[in-house]
């Protein structure tokens, strides 16, 4: 009878009996789970069954001594507390990092440096893009070559990734500037440098907050950049407000932490012969889920140029938040492959704790196409060529500001 119940889709009394038991047993094994708070009673001593060696019901559970190994065995390491650590700290301190992501992007980044943002490039810059005299022989041929290297015989796959071409892109781009140093000899006074850690910390506000890691490659000269803003300029900015972003905190998605070290760091020895900061070039080869949008990488560009630009002064001036009399200019190139960012920030003084007072100051270039697109394989829809294979669309603007931004102190 119940074999017909349940074939014909009617639950049967056995079906409902089992499902009652197992309902039963779930519920006790989860009790079982929980643990029973442990009740102490001073000045009685709990009966145990630590002698037994074994459970026994009725007694209560031992407490067993902290067992530690004679040797220190790196898979079982017991790391400390925070409280315990040398370098804990009550005051947190705010970190960005190479991989953190702005939420409010440049806005955010303005603030945290106090700066003002200038949508174009410096005058003196336009100039060298645009002046033929600057311009290497046969400049669209050799750039249109260096993006087909990159982005068609970098690698034997047919279609390689931007963690591949993105990298090759930005040494090839750097190998044309190069070529220009017997027309321009200052430029063998530089060097570029790869897998370099900064460290630097100021205060804004109340709050302490820190820039370390990795952040791309740098090229640093013998001589500093000159100052694109004059003194009227910079005393202009006294008035500018910064932009506000209320109710979100100007701390949110920067890592909070208690165990810091307060130490500014360039990221090389003392004595190293090119101690200026020219050029960030940061590459975005991501292909997964940590890839940078547009505008948290230009955010990322101003932290970075800001803190090699920070820690420069801080080596020069001192600690003392004070107005520079000679600013720092640092600037910063990134790309994704195709869209190319462009950002000179000039930092004009330490004093970044309150919101008064004289400004820094950043030009940026932004979304600047160096080709439409690169395609392996033309893109077909019903039989017909919709994409040819190959590079289109090439824009010599774009490499043109990149070379000027790399002939920028030289000419």
């Amino acid at each position: 009878m119940w074999r017909r119940a349940s074939r014909i889709g009617v639950p049967g009394f056995l079906e409902c009996r089992v499902l009652h038991v197992t309902a039963g047993r779930s519920i006790r094994t989860q009790k079982l789970k929980e643990k029973r708070e442990t009740v102490e009673i001073p000045g009685l001593e709990p009966i145990t069954y630590w002698d037994r060696m074994h459970f026994e019901p009725g007694l209560a559970e031992p407490k067993y001594p902290v067992w530690k190994r004679d040797r220190e065995d790196p898979f079982h390491r017991q790391a400390p507390k925070y409280e315990e650590m040398p370098l804990y700290k009550d005051r947190p301190c705010y970190t960005f990092q190479q991989r953190t992501k702005l939420l409010e992007g440049v806005k955010q980044a303005l603030w945290l440096t106090k700066s003002k943002l200038i949508d174009s490039l410096p005058k003196q810059l336009v100039g060298i893009a645009e002046d033929p005299a600057y311009r290497m022989e046969d400049q669209d041929e050799r750039v249109q070559a260096a993006i087909s290297h990159a982005r068609f015989w970098s690698g034997p796959e047919i279609r390689p990734k931007r963690d591949r071409f993105c990298p090759v892109l930005m040494q090839n781009l750097l190998h044309l500037c190069r070529i220009q140093q017997p027309q321009f000899p200052t430029l063998g006074k530089r060097m570029l440098a790869e897998n370099y850690r900064i460290s630097v910390t100021w205060e804004r506000e109340s709050d302490l907050y820190r820039i370390c890691g990795l952040n791309g490659m740098l090229l640093s000269s013998k001589q500093p950049l000159p100052a694109v803003a004059g003194e009227k300029e910079i005393l202009s900015t006294e008035n500018h407000p910064l932009p506000t972003f209320y109710p979100i905190s100007p701390n949110i998605d920067l890592q909070q932490t208690h165990v810091y070290k307060v130490y500014n760091d360039t990221g090389f020895q003392d004595g190293y012969p090119f101690p200026h900061a020219h050029t960030l070039y940061i590459t975005d080869p991501s292909v997964n889920a940590t890839l940078f949008k547009p505008e948290p990488l230009r955010a990322k560009m101003i932290m970075f140029t800001f803190a090699n630009a920070l820690v420069r002064a801080k080596i020069l001036y001192g600690e003392e938040p004070k107005v520079l009399d000679n600013p720092i200019t640092v600037q910063c190139i990134a790309t994704n492959g195709r869209l190319f960012q462009f950002l000179i920030f000039q930092l004009n003084t330490t004093k970044l704790q309150s919101n008064d007072g004289i400004k820094n100051l950043i030009w940026l270039d932004q979304d600047q196409l160096l080709y439409d697109y690169a395609k392996c394989l033309p893109i077909l829809k019903k039989k017909m060529v919709q994409v040819p294979a190959g590079l289109a669309g090439y824009c010599p603007e774009t490499f043109s500001k990149f070379l000027a931004l790399y002939l920028h102190g030289a000419v």
